[in-house]
């Protein structure tokens, strides 16, 4: 019994912790985009775009795998920590020689010869994850969340403080790329400070193989989604242009964040807490029933209200330049809705030392995905996001399949674990979108959609007694308790 409470105690203390450190991050970040947003153009941010693409399919080898086959292994050791950081640096440096050489095949690519220097500087950006990744892996598997609070915030504020300058100054892209840059170095040097864990002068190859033996799925697994993912941009880079790209990317990037301030919270702290758990299957139901069902009550009236007000959303806080993104941002808003289902069952599957299965489920999704793109592609931009967000309900099937056998856990308990809040959340939506057309100034209209949902919202979540607004409620009673004590 008091195991249970310790692990209760322990996961809520880490996700509070884990948790403002994403609403800070992404606070600050939110900000910054918009000011950025503001004095750069469309095409500055498809060039980074551009770039993007690769960055982050080369930063999988440095984030995925490995790093999460650490935290999974329940007796891992300064030797495995060891092996994987000196594993990781010398493969950052291959991979960014890599992205060198390569990166005037990039621009001729692209027909843009200035993506060539963005592309070596931005790169720069894998060499220091490569120091990173290991930390953060040793954080999360001992649930010291509160060092990412520092390291993450530092690093972000310090960020937004050169990209704004070097903006303002005139820099253009570079100022992105410098915030960028910025960022992961001071978030590392903090998280190098603080974190007292070190690499010792051991390496076994025999270990490292262990690792491996479990990482390479969800290395593959990573490569496909983000591969998968990253291909829609390429291809609109490509095919269409950077203004097009910009607006794309633009549309996504603001239920992305408010998404991912949420889901990597419980995701981060979940998948470590679950893997302690993993021979105890009810437990593992327990835990998992419990993420879909309180991060599904707190993601779908976000999503769902964010696209409700998308245009005068945008019009005040973007300007009328990105009005164009305004339909993507919406069709972005019900795919990230399904996030956290999502989420919450291949994180049960990766607790339990199935990533085996984790692999099969990315090549499944990403085959269906892959079709779905070249079916859409000829029929413009917005068609490719229209079939994303087709397949996002198949994918989530697909994801729940598992664990029907693994967990005992149902397709009608998954449905009743996370219809109530999206049903609700689209009761609001109405509301808050039949406000849209109140002749009011945009500041004022905002403030009343979101008042009014909110209010709304909450009404009918005490009236009908939903159960994750209870125990949000309960959560928020003891919390508060535990302070006062």
């Amino acid at each position: 019994m008091n195991d249970k409470k310790d692990t209760k105690t322990k996961v809520l203390s880490n996700l509070i912790w884990r948790f403002a450190e994403r609403c800070g991050a992404q606070g600050v970040g939110f900000v910054v985009s918009i000011v950025l947003a503001r004095i750069l153009m469309p095409d500055d941010y498809g060039v980074i775009a551009l770039i993007t693409i690769f960055t982050n399919i080369l930063n999988v080898f440095v984030d995925s795998g490995m790093g999460n086959a650490l935290i999974q292994k329940k007796d891992a050791d300064d030797i495995d920590f060891s092996s994987v950081f000196y594993f990781n640096v010398l493969w950052c440096i291959i991979l960014y020689l890599i992205l060198f050489f390569v990166a005037p095949v990039i621009s001729v690519f692209y027909g843009k010869p200035e993506l060539t220097p963005v592309t070596r500087v931005l790169g720069i950006t894998i060499l220091i994850s490569g120091v990173k990744n290991v930390q953060q892996a040793y954080v999360s598997k001992t649930l010291q969340f509160k060092r990412f609070f520092f390291s993450t915030l530092g690093g972000t504020i310090g960020a937004a403080i050169v990209g704004i300058v070097m903006a303002y100054q005139g820099f253009g892209v570079w100022a992105l790329v410098a915030q960028q840059i910025f960022n992961i170095s001071i978030d590392t040097i903090i998280l190098w400070i603080t974190v007292k864990w070190r690499p010792k002068k051991v390496f076994s190859w025999k270990r490292l193989k262990g690792l491996f033996s479990y990482g390479w799925k969800l290395l593959a697994s990573a490569l496909l989604d983000v591969g998968y993912n990253n291909l829609r941009q390429l291809i609109i880079g490509k095919v269409y242009s950077t203004e097009d790209l910009a607006y794309y990317t633009k549309g996504d990037q603001f239920p992305n964040l408010v998404v991912t301030n949420i889901n990597s919270s419980i995701d981060s702290v979940l998948l470590p807490v679950i893997s302690t758990e993993q021979e105890n299957k009810e437990q593992v139901k327990l835990l998992t029933r419990r993420a879909i069902s309180t991060s599904s009550y707190i993601i779908w009236p976000l999503v769902i209200g964010l696209a409700a007000c998308a245009e005068p959303f945008v019009r005040l806080i973007l300007t009328e330049k990105w009005l164009f993104c305004v339909p993507y941002l919406r069709v972005f808003c019900l795919i990230y809705g399904f996030w956290p289902v999502h989420t919450a069952n291949l994180n049960a599957i990766k607790a339990v030392g199935r990533s085996d299965i984790f692999l099969k489920l990315e090549i499944i999704k990403k085959a269906i995905g892959l079709l779905s793109i070249i079916i859409s592609i000829r029929y413009g931009v917005f068609a490719i996001a229209i079939a994303n967000l087709i397949i996002a309900p198949l994918n989530v099937i697909i994801n729940a399949t598992p664990n029907v056998k693994l967990l005992g856990y149902s397709y009608r308990e998954q449905l009743k674990d996370m219809c109530p809040p999206m049903l609700l959340s689209g009761g609001m939506g109405i509301l808050v979108y039949v406000l849209s057309y109140l002749p009011v100034y945009d500041f004022y209209l905002l403030l009343l959609q979101i008042l009014g949902g909110i209010i709304l919202y909450l009404l009918i979540s005490f009236v009908l007694k939903i159960e994750a607004f209870v125990y949000l409620l309960e959560m928020y009673k003891n919390t508060k308790g535990k302070i006062k004590k």
